[in-house]
């Protein structure tokens, strides 16, 4: 996961439908590209081998490309704003969808932590020699102490806005990222055809399967190749997207696995599989490269390159999670002293939640007995987490796909009922694996007592999955936001359950006026009313909707006059 930014629920175009630029396929596959190629990974993968090989290919299929198709179905169907809290919403009800935005907000605040270490260990590889930069980059006070202090300035630097964050970001990834990425792909084909001593491992192109602890590192690829359900909801904006946005997953995949995989091997050419370390062996090869052509040096200065590509790009996904979530949370799952933004449109009090948890997040580098060890844990426990969104978002596409069979879908997962078992089949029996892997301590890593190692991930990975329920539960009338937009759900619309099979044709439009008597039957549910009074409300806010821009703000008024009447 690269570049990392929720599905913020925004402006809706009027009338509900999507802008009318065009995106072309070319384009679309830079977009997902971009959004998944980072170097962070490269090591955990290097550990391999040439079964890295099989890793990234197996992950692409049994995950990357059906999560890809069913992200764009979904998508393209449901484009009203509100992303994958839509999607999960419309299939089971505003708690899981919800629950489902949170859930990936945790997941980036979880990143955190992990991508620092991996900064701190790359700043530590600045300095001259290495063997100082080694013991520096190992040392646990030193990581949490950069950890703690790059967070917070950045943390303070959001609350000014984000136009320097995007100009930080966008120079961080070109010169921290691609630039490096290139650079070492370059490296090693040179290093081979030098035809110096090649330290990878002689192992089979396929796995031994009966090693579980051998095959864990490889669960992490799951999370690489995160971020999908963000680039998805662009597909609308593609002129064919049944026939371009297939073409686009399929091109991106392709440049994907080369690319991961000639970077993973470059490191493994001078990197011996017993001395891999996840978070300072791609800052080891890069040295080792370098000092192959003759100048050493070099190394030092592509891990200041990686240092600043890392600060860059938290600098601008610092305040992404937020800005999600606390759009979704104007509809009425967040107080309203979280929603309250400063001049600049930036949620603080949110950062300041968002702060602390990256915070005692980043105190297991106190409990575990290495940086490498919290590093592991930490981008485990995300990839479990994250894995239990991509399986809601797999059964609401199913669930979707049974209650409202006619929707017109500007992309539909070929095949019919046959792909769809295939796709979401083959994509579940990857998450669920994958899930189910991240639990096993890998033997590569000393991460200490193998039961703390499982508490750990299993009680955050709970802890965090309650979270949204219980502030769900928690929820008062006073948390929505009167000024908020927010579209209504189909079933909502059309008062049935979300469980229950839509009556609508392929082709109905429901009119501004039923959107602004839905606003107000559901504001009145919240507020107590019965359902016939309800229904009394809502007949009376759609024969007021005058036409304004926000019927909600219409609901609000039919429901302060009720009030106000005594009714």
């Amino acid at each position: 996961m690269a570049n990392s930014n929720p599905s913020k629920p925004g402006p809706q175009a009027k009338g509900g439908k999507a802008p009318q630029a065009l995106i072309s396929t070319g384009a679309m596959t830079v977009m997902i590209i971009t959004t998944v190629v980072s170097l962070r990974g490269l090591p955990s993968q290097a550990e391999f081998g040439i079964q890295s090989i099989f890793y990234y290919l197996f992950a692409a299929i049994v995950f990357l490309i059906p999560f890809s198709l069913v992200c764009a179905e979904l998508a393209s169907t449901y484009t009203h704003s509100g992303g994958l809290y839509r999607w999960v919403a419309e299939a089971f009800g505003p708690k899981w969808g919800w629950t489902a935005m949170y859930l990936e907000w945790q997941t980036l605040v979880i990143w955190f932590p992990a991508v620092l270490m991996f900064a701190a260990v790359s700043l530590a590889y600045i300095f001259w020699p290495e063997s100082f930069d080694a013991r520096l980059s190992a040392n646990k006070i030193y990581t949490l102490v950069v950890v703690l202090a790059v967070y917070w300035i950045t943390n303070f630097i959001a609350f000014r806005g984000m136009k320097s964050s995007k100009i930080l970001s966008t120079l961080g990834g070109l010169f921290g990222t691609i630039v490096p990425g290139a650079i070492l792909i370059i490296l090693g084909v040179a290093y081979l055809c030098m035809g110096k001593p090649i330290m990878l491992a002689h192992e089979s192109f396929f796995p031994d399967f009966s090693k579980i602890g051998t095959i864990v590192l490889a669960a992490s690829i799951f999370l690489f190749y995160g971020g999908m359900e963000m680039n998805a909801v662009h597909v609308q904006n593609m002129k064919n997207p049944a026939r371009q946005f297939p073409r686009a997953i399929f091109l991106a995949v392709a440049v994907i696995v080369l690319l991961f995989v000639f970077a993973t091997l470059a490191i493994g050419f001078v990197v011996p599989a017993k001395d891999i370390n996840l978070l300072a062996s791609l800052l080891v090869a890069y040295n080792d490269l370098w000092a192959a052509v003759g100048v050493p040096w070099l190394g030092n200065v592509m891990a200041l390159l990686i240092t600043f590509g890392v600060i860059g790009q938290v600098s601008v996904i610092i305040a992404g999670p937020s800005t999600g979530l606390v759009a979704v949370g104007e509809s009425g799952y967040l107080p309203r002293s979280l929603q309250k933004t400063n001049a600049q449109g930036v949620n603080k009090p949110i950062l300041y939640v968002q702060a602390i948890f990256v915070s005692l997040l980043s105190l297991v580098l106190v409990v575990l007995p290495s940086v490498e060890s919290a590093y592991q844990v930490m981008s485990q426990m995300a990839t479990v987490i994250y894995l239990i969104l991509v399986l809601m978002i797999y059964f609401a596409f199913i669930r979707l796909r049974h209650t409202q069979p006619q929707k017109q879908r500007g992309f539909r997962i070929p095949g019919g009922k046959l792909g769809e078992v295939v796709v979401a089949g083959i994509g579940i029996l990857g998450a669920v694996v994958a899930m189910v892997l991240s639990f096993f301590p890998p033997s590569q890593i000393n991460t200490g007592s193998p039961v703390v190692y499982v508490l750990i991930i299993f009680c955050g990975a709970l802890l965090f999955f309650c979270v949204p329920l219980i502030v769900f539960s928690k929820r008062k009338p006073s948390w929505r936001n009167p000024k908020a937009n927010f579209y209504p759900f189909d079933w909502q619309i059309e008062n049935r359950r979300p469980s229950e099979v839509s009556k609508w044709s392929p082709t109905y439009q429901p009119t501004p006026a039923q959107i602004a008597g839905t606003d107000a039957r559901i504001l009145a549910e919240e507020n107590g009313a019965s359902p016939a009074e309800a229904e009394k409300i809502a007949a009376e806010a759609e024969k007021a909707y005058d036409g304004s821009e926000n019927p909600q703000a219409e609901a609000y008024d039919i429901l302060d006059k009720d009030k106000g009447t005594g009714a």
